[in-house]
Order: C-alpha cells, then structure tokens, then sequence
C-alpha cells in the first residue's frame, strides 16, 4: 500500500498496548492512541510524536458503546477510514476485587461479568463501531491480543499431574481470553468474503500493572505478535492465534 497506514489501538496509553503502538508508530503508520483516561492518551500520543511517530489520541471505553461510537465518529473526521484495529484492553481483576473471586466454585458474579465486559463484549462494541471504517480500507486487519491462559489444549493436559494447574484456576480472565480466541474465529468467518483479516495474538507472560508486573517478558516482546498481525500483507492469514513464534494452541 502506497498510503500511510492508520491504527488504532485500544489500551494503548501503557504497557503492550503503548508498545503496540510504538512499534507500528516506527513501521510509518498513523497510530491513533486509544485510552479510557483522555488525559492519559494525550500524553502517550505525544511522547510518541516526540519519538518521531504520527500519533494522536482519542478518548475510548471500551465497556461502553456510546464512547466506542464516538471514537469511531472523531476517527473518520480525522482520516475518512481505518486500515488496522489493534483490540489490546483488557483487564485481569477489576478494582477492589481478588483473584480468588474468580475461581469457578467461589466466583463472585459481579467481578466475573466486569472481566468479560471489557475482555470479551468489549472487543464486540469496539469491533463493529470501526467496521465501517475498516470497509474503506484497501487491506483492513484486525487483532485480538488474547492469551495462552485461555488456551483449551494446554488447560486440559490434567492426565497424571497431582501438582497445581498450568494456567491460574479463573472463571473470569482466563475464560474471558478462551472466548476471545473463539469469537476472532467467528469474525474471521463473518468477515471472510470481505476480505478484512481478524487474528488473535498471545503476548506472552509481560510484566505489566495486569499482572502486577511479575511478568518475565517486556511490554516490547509482548507487542511483536500483534505487530506482526497488523502489518501483514494482503495474502496474509485471517483466523489465527501465534504468538511471537509461530503458531499457538488453541
């Protein structure tokens, strides 16, 4: 494509989400920061023009249609269209709350509902108010940056352990991210005939204020995979879940 590329990125004021959109800010596209907190967008938008990308900001909560159709309205008054949708917000635990909220025989419903609306029906809202805009693309892509905690394959390898679980025990996030990995799938599907590629990427264990920074990897490796997917050509894949080496268990 000979035209600059506009991205948007949700979350994207800290962590992998700011990676995200540092990266593809250095690749030449257009980023637009997505943040709940304006505050908070602006200042990351401008300490990424300050490192030489094209970034702007705008005010999106992601658990709220109103704000998510409000973005997209200041999106297109500003560019007229969307080449790549990076759905990176996402919450693990819900302020005040425990992670022992979340375990299946002791759940707390309230905090298991507050995950999905920004993990999951999040990603909906955000999603199909930028599909208009993503139409006017010449190769629109979107990515899910879920997890590998909610990968199927790797949480039923139960035979012959007698030690604790692989992934944390969680009705909520990790379940949260096992939805997220099915529903990029049914957009992929939805989406097919139209060409508009929709990915899913794992970043990986990052420390970030998600985990309370007990991560191992970099918010800078943690964004790879869903840079990648970004940038993919035209005869790139649509319905995938990779992490930065390749292919991930579903």
């Amino acid at each position: 494509m000979n035209e600059t590329m506009i991205t948007l990125v949700t979350g994207a004021n800290k962590g992998i989400g700011r990676q995200i959109a540092a990266q593809l800010g250095a690749l030449g596209h257009s980023v637009v920061v997505g943040a709940r907190d304006t505050e908070l967008g602006r200042k990351a938008a401008t300490e990424l023009r300050e490192s030489g990308a094209d970034a702007t900001s705008v005010m999106l909560d992601v658990t709220d249609p109103d704000s998510a159709a409000a973005a997209a309205a200041e999106i297109e008054s500003r560019y007229g269209r969307l080449d790549a949708l990076v759905n990176n917000a996402g919450i693990s635990v819900p302020p005040g709350s425990d992670p022992g909220d979340q375990r299946p025989s002791t759940a707390d419903m309230d905090v298991l509902r507050a995950v999905f609306e920004t993990n999951y029906f999040g990603v909906i809202a955000v999603t199909n108010a930028m599909l208009p805009l993503l139409r006017r693309s010449a190769s629109p892509r979107i990515v899910n940056v879920s997890s590998s905690v909610g990968s199927l394959t790797i949480n039923a390898d139960l035979k012959g352990t007698d030690g604790p679980p692989l992934m944390p025990v969680s009705a909520g996030y990790a379940t949260s991210k096992t939805a997220l990995t099915a529903l990029t799938l049914q957009y992929a599907w939805d989406l097919l005939a139209e060409d508009i590629k929709v990915n899913a990427v794992c970043p990986g264990y990052v420390a970030t204020d998600l985990n309370g920074h007990r991560g191992h990897r970099t918010p800078a490796e943690g964004a790879v995979a869903a840079v990648r997917m970004a940038t993919i050509g035209a005869d790139g894949p649509t319905g995938t879940f990779t992490d930065d080496e390749g292919p991930a268990p579903w």
